[in-house]
This record gives C-alpha cells, structure tokens and sequence, in this order.
C-alpha cells in the first residue's frame, strides 16, 4: 500500500515535514537529524518567567514537541522516524503533509541565525497604560521605569491633584486602549 505527501513533487522529492519529537526533546532530535545531514528548523523562544526567588530567563521550544525537517519522504521516512528523540513525522491516516518552503522561510527570519525568538515586556519607558488591578484601578499613567528583575514597572498616575510614581506588578498594568488605536490609524 503506497502513502502519498501532498505538494508539488519537486527534482529531488525534498520537502519540509513537521516531526513530532518525545515530550521535552526537541533539541536531542534536532540534533539527531542533523548528524544524518538532514537540514533541521527547531524554533525556540526565550523569555522571563516569574519564579519564587524571582524572575529568570528561559528558552523553550516555539511548538512544544515539535520541530521541522526537510527530508525526502520515501527514500528517509524510516530513518527519521527511527532517529532517536523522534516520536514520529505527522501524518493523516495516508496522508503525510508538507510544510511549503515559504513558511520555514518566514519562520527563519522570525527566529533569525540563532533559532531563537527573544520575547520582552510588552511595555516600554513613555508607554501609556492603564491599571487593571489593586487600588489604582482603572487609573491611566504613564510608564516611567521598566524593572524587569522583579517583573514590576513605575508608573506615573495623576492622585490626589498631583502626580505620584507608583511601583506595580507588571501583570496589573494594561497598555492604554486609546494609545493602541492611535497607533494602528
């Protein structure tokens, strides 16, 4: 019984797949097929997350599970599937998808050389915004200082008839609605 990959055949039948690899593992994968000499996109994002003792960086994978491969699917399907830290290439039922060249292409200039995708804080010094919780709800402000290390901003607010910096979670603040539209017309 024959299989068929969908997308025009191409000289040689080289295409982008999507492979599934064992949960936590992308990078044991990718770096797998790479020694098979199979060309690998493992996109990967870098950010802060808040912990305990504070917030630390950390890098994960863009699609948990997840990464690209471009191999020609009848003469490497089995090898792929073999290679360890996959758990397999996506497929429907006989269908077996391809990726187009046009989507890794963007998703490499997304991640760019390193294959990493910095993600910062949404907020930046001069920014509006306005509070969404605690005692200053509601109330818009300008953004005055960004702390990342303890995940929290200043915000200049308008109170009591003068202006007073007020140090806020950066989870509590929402970027200004009306600034946001200004800037998309």
């Amino acid at each position: 019984m024959r299989s068929f990959v969908a997308g025009p055949v191409q000289q040689p039948d080289l295409g982008w797949f999507c492979v599934r690899s064992q949960r936590r593992n992308e990078h044991i994968a990718a770096a797998n097929l790479q020694k098979q000499g199979i060309p690998v996109v493992n996109p990967r994002i870098r950010f802060r997350r808040p912990t305990v003792r504070g917030p630390v960086w950390v890098t994960e994978s863009m699609f948990p599970t997840y990464l690209f491969a471009r191999f020609d699917w009848e003469r490497a399907l089995s090898a792929v599937q073999h290679t360890f830290g996959v758990s397999g290439v996506v497929h429907f039922g006989f269908f077996w998808p391809v990726v187009p060249d046009e989507i890794i292409e963007e998703l490499q200039l997304i991640i760019g050389p390193e294959g990493i995708r910095l993600v910062e804080p949404a907020v930046r010094v001069g920014d509006a915004v306005e509070v969404a919780t605690g005692a200053f709800e509601g109330f818009r402000g300008i953004v005055t200082r960004v702390m990342p290390a303890k995940d929290r901003v200043a915000v200049l607010l308008q109170f009591l008839g003068r202006e007073t910096n007020v140090e806020l979670p950066m989870t509590g603040i929402l970027k200004d609605r009306v600034e946001q539209y200004a800037k998309a017309v």
